[in-house]
């Protein structure tokens, strides 16, 4: 028997998921499971990111109930936000979300002092104005002055681990600070935002063996042996890892907080009509690229449901939208205002009373609303990907919580006309194990795992439905201006 130990956190929740490996046979469980999400601290919108480590050693503690005496552990996260370590080794500030405000309109400022081309030619990264490039230019210039080294949220969380300091390439791609033709920091960036390379840590690929659990937190918390490796610690990185694709030309879709739609490609395509897109080429495990767009996704429903009190379930409210005519209302679900509303419910029916659509007034009527107008959006960015590449298609692969929604699963199919894959559900999870046991000797690449995975998991296949909707991408495009 061996063991596999998986932290996974998002922007809503964490979790440390334990894999059993016997004779190459898949037995997964959630350890423990905790919420996180970002507070107003000293003006910032901020993690606690104390709290999150807390939380992942009493997860770590209950695995020697279990019978875990040792394993390995990887750790994957968010991308872009960073924390900023002192000359004394502590952590200087409470990290600062990328849902704060304060680079609202920095791409404008970089811009006027590097254009965005010569950015997206260095780069080939998505233009997002909350990538850790803007924020470091936004940054408190004293804190920089004290700060030693400025380490990824992975990266922290596996240093508070182990002590080691590394930048594990996947995570810190999405800065939009790596060259793609050195493999390294760019050097004008940095100058740009006014930081010497040196405090940034080394850069390792994931599978890196970074290090064991320190002895005093062994010790402390009764934790088992564990030998931390870095994982592809960008949450969407390793959920692409985890995609059970076995042959065809597929894409993904990682579902979650997040939707993430692309390929995955041997190299990176940053030209003209990929920047024009706006299209992204974060570094994925084993040398290959993450061509994708970053687009909204479940945002819509958490914070429905929070505006509700939590009333209702998120299966209770996918019921309710059933009952609801799709495509009622065309709305640009990656409009700016939707980003972190004081209320999405008042956020939805403002817009669609401005632009003279049909308001969405009950539970199921708002869900409804959000999953049609996701649907389109992931149509419509395919749409981009397969004239970006030149490749038709065949099967989307949808990843992620997302993978539950049959609804959504079934509307995208539709809308998209290819067939859509769903699951596996844990598949970031399962992605960051992949990398472990590859790391661990148990399989040869990436492929070999992929075709073990698909053997020990169950996805389910939604056909698209010979009908009309597929008339709706068009006036979704025309209705937004795309």
């Amino acid at each position: 028997m061996k063991y596999y130990t998986m932290i996974d956190i998002g922007a809503s929740s964490g979790r440390i998921m334990l894999a059993e490996i016997d004779n190459k046979q898949l037995a997964l469980q959630e350890v423990h499971r905790f919420k996180n999400d970002f507070s107003r601290i000293d003006g910032s919108d901020r993690w606690d990111i104390e709290t999150i480590f807390q939380e992942i050693l009493t997860g770590l503690s209950k695995l020697k109930a279990l019978g875990v005496t040792e394993c390995h552990l990887g750790i994957d996260t968010w991308a872009v936000d960073y924390c900023l370590i002192g000359m004394d080794g502590q952590l200087l500030q409470l990290p600062i979300s990328y849902r704060d405000e304060r680079t609202k309109d920095t791409m404008e400022k970089v811009a006027q002092a590097i254009d965005k081309e010569t950015i997206y030619a260095k780069t080939g990264i998505q233009f997002l104005n909350f990538n850790t490039l803007y924020q470091l230019y936004e940054e408190d210039k004293d804190l920089l002055a004290r700060t030693d080294k400025i380490l990824m949220i992975p990266d922290y969380l596996a240093y508070r681990l182990t002590g080691e300091m590394v930048g594990e390439v996947t995570n810190v791609s999405s800065s939009q600070m790596l060259n793609l033709e050195t493999g390294e920091f760019d050097k004008e960036l940095l100058e740009l935002v006014g930081i010497p390379r040196e405090k940034f840590p080394e850069l390792v690929v994931p599978g890196t063996k970074i290090g064991d659990v320190k002895a005093d937190l062994t010790e402390t918390y009764d934790l088992p042996k564990i030998e931390v490796i870095a994982a592809a610690t960008h949450d969407t990185a390793s959920a692409i890892v985890g995609v059970p694709a076995v042959g065809g030309k597929w894409a993904y879709l990682s579902s979650g907080t997040w939707s993430l739609i692309g390929v995955e490609n041997d190299a990176p395509i940053n030209d003209c009509p990929a920047y024009e897109a706006n299209f992204t080429n974060e570094w994925g495990a084993y040398g290959t690229y993450r061509f994708l767009k970053n687009i909204t996704g479940m945002w819509f429903v958490q914070e429905i449901a929070r505006n509700l009190d939590y009333r209702h379930s998120y299966g209770e409210m996918a019921q309710m939208a059933y009952a609801v005519e799709p495509f009622l209302q065309y709305v640009d679900l990656n409009d700016p205002r939707f980003l972190n509303p004081a209320n999405m419910i008042a956020e939805i029916q403002a817009y669609c009373r401005e632009r003279g659509e049909i308001v969405p007034e009950t539970t199921g009527e708002l869900v409804m609303c959000v999953y049609s107008n996701l649907a389109l959006a992931y149509a419509h960015e395919l749409k981009k990907v397969e004239a970006l590449t030149q490749e038709t298609i065949d099967v989307l692969h949808i990843v992620g919580g997302g993978a539950n929604v049959k609804l959504l699963n079934q509307l995208t199919a539709d809308v998209t006309g290819k067939l859509v894959v769903a699951g596996p559900t844990e598949g970031t999870a399962i992605g960051n194990l992949l990398v472990q046991m590859i790391a661990a000797g148990e399989f040869a690449d990436l492929a070999e795992a992929r075709k073990w995975l698909r053997s020990q998991i169950h996805v389910e296949e939604y056909p698209p439905n010979p009908i009309a909707d597929r008339e709706h991408l068009k006036k979704y495009e025309e209705k937004i201006g795309v």
